[in-house]
């Protein structure tokens, strides 16, 4: 669903714009951390120290190659997390607790893993609100839902500030048929959840990652990298008026 590659180049995004950016990688995958070219070497105890309390989050936060935008990376260790941690008194409130305070940051992205586990259950918990990239394919449509019942639940008993920031179309094409239905049919069901901006296919996004870097290092002109930027500002414009509106 282009969750981590979203999660990178948002923040990035963001950053490069001067806002404050830290990115919890908590996806025992890494992918997040490799994409910003965090080696292995220097993760120290990761996002699997901040879960279990050994270390605070200040402890545990690298520079990454972007201006503005730090990262508490994956470790290995986090692999066998949700069974390690199933015990745990107030299991599902380890990372909203470990990130309570100031975090001296204007926005904290979390890339969670791609099932509906443990982890994934404790950045719902910590979050104010759910972005959710969907691949504009058609087996893509099948998760949206439980997803959202997902977020739901947690709302109700878990999270009650939860919200559903929208819904970014990825991997977009507008000479598929099947990729125009797809974001046709998620805008009409959706509506104003869905993100105006759309993320294109796109080569540079794909290459970025094996290069440790988000796309608007790689290739700043590109159409992925412009697209992102535009992401960025509705997304600072959609936030701004949520936060209007709640007042």
């Amino acid at each position: 669903m282009g969750k981590t590659t979203t999660a990178i180049n948002l923040a990035a995004a963001l950053a490069v714009g001067g806002k404050k950016v830290l990115l919890v990688d908590i996806d025992p995958q890494g992918n997040a951390s490799t994409g910003l070219g965090i080696d292995r070497a220097i993760r120290k105890g990761g996002s699997y120290a901040l879960l279990a309390g050994d270390a605070a989050l200040g402890a545990l936060t690298l520079e990454s190659g972007v201006e503005n935008l730090t990262i508490v990376p994956s470790v290995e260790d986090l692999i066998g997390a949700d069974l390690e941690f199933s015990q745990t008194e107030r299991r599902e409130f380890l990372l909203r607790d470990a990130l309570a305070g100031d975090c001296a940051v204007d926005t904290v992205f979390i890339d969670c893993p791609p099932g509906l586990g443990l982890l994934t259950l404790n950045a719902l918990v910590a979050a104010d609100s759910v972005l959710v990239p969907l691949q504009a394919e058609f087996f893509a449509l099948e998760g949206i839902s439980q997803l959202m019942r997902t977020v739901d639940r947690v709302k109700r008993s878990l999270n009650p500030k939860l919200e559903v920031e929208g819904i970014v179309l990825t991997m977009t094409d507008k000479r598929n048929n099947l990729s125009e239905q797809v974001s046709n049919d998620v805008r009409g069901h959706f509506g104003a959840v869905v993100f105006d901006t759309a993320i294109p296919r796109n080569v540079r996004i794909t290459e970025a990652p094996s290069h440790g870097v988000p796309v608007l290092l790689y290739d700043f002109r590109s159409v992925g990298a412009q697209a992102y930027l535009a992401l960025a500002a509705e997304f600072l414009r959609r936030t701004r008026t949520r936060k209007g509106a709640s007042v």
